[in-house]
């Protein structure tokens, strides 16, 4: 897996580079000034107090607590809920078929798919887990928590099933977005190949070791913390890895309380991580 991983990674850097270097010769040949709406921030000096006012995050104590449901309250600002149109508004759209199943399905895959990119393009997990934020690190939480949603559609039986086929497919395209964003755009079919072998390969990874905290933790270790190809993390690395572990076990068991509609609509949110430095994460 982590050959693959430097493959590719060494090969999205020199392409990434080569397109780069490109733009820089077009726009050092060309006649014209180019139009440029970008705007230059100002300098800021560096705020030397601004480490201080962090909280110190203590990763023995994070993600102890008891499971619970991850559902949304009917009342939160954070649901996502179809539309409840009547009359004439409501038989147009049945008749663009706005009510079919495949509708339904393509609204629930975007909302769940939502969650999860709320969870892992946000500060917060890189912070809490002492992670550099790169394409590595992030397509890695991207399939860890891919693969919890997964994971817990499958419970749903058939239904679930078919709704992980529709939230894989919306990944996929997201995917293949940022993959172009971080320089591929030559070439893109074979590296979305590649990570498709990746996702996947992670996905039979995860679901073998979920029970085992020890062979989560190696597992997780290998897909998203090491960079160097050792199979096991080394003393200083190895307490946010364990908090990782302890992390997703814990969405696995909230996941697995949460109800099917809340799991299906997508009205849920995985454990906040903004705070993980108080006693919340106990609670």
């Amino acid at each position: 897996m982590l050959p693959r991983w430097s493959r590719i990674l060494s090969r999205i850097s020199r392409v990434g580079s080569y397109q780069r270097n490109t733009e820089l010769v077009r726009r050092d040949l060309f006649v014209f000034p180019l139009r440029n709406y970008a705007t230059v921030a100002p300098a800021v000096e560096p705020d030397v107090n601004c480490d201080a006012n962090k909280p110190v995050v203590n990763l023995n104590k994070m993600f102890w607590s008891k499971p619970c449901s991850l559902a949304l309250a009917s009342d939160s600002p954070n649901r996502i809920d179809d539309p409840q149109y009547k009359g004439m508004k409501r038989v147009i759209l049945k008749l663009m078929l706005f009510y079919s199943k495949q509708s339904q399905f393509i609204r629930w895959s975007n909302a769940i798919y939502h969650r999860v990119t709320y969870q892992i393009d946000r500060p917060a997990i890189y912070e809490a887990f002492s992670l550099e934020k790169t394409f590595k690190t992030t397509f890695s939480l991207l399939v860890l928590h891919m693969w919890l949603c997964l994971r817990r559609l499958k419970e749903e039986g058939k239904e679930g099933v078919e709704l992980g086929q529709y939230l894989y497919e919306t990944y996929n395209h997201d995917l293949e977005l940022r993959v172009s964003k971080a320089g591929v755009n030559l070439l893109l079919t074979k590296w979305m190949k590649e990570l498709e072998k990746i996702f996947y390969g992670n996905i039979v990874a995860y679901d073998a070791a979920i029970g085992k905290q020890e062979d989560l933790q190696t597992v997780i270790w290998r897909n998203v913390f090491s960079d160097d190809g050792t199979s096991k993390p080394s003393e200083s690395a190895l307490l946010p890895v364990q908090a990782m572990a302890r992390y997703i076990r814990r969405e696995a068991s909230c996941l697995s309380l949460t109800d099917k509609e809340a799991i299906l609509s997508g009205n849920f949110m995985f454990t906040p991580l903004e705070e993980t430095g108080s006693e919340t994460t106990r609670k």
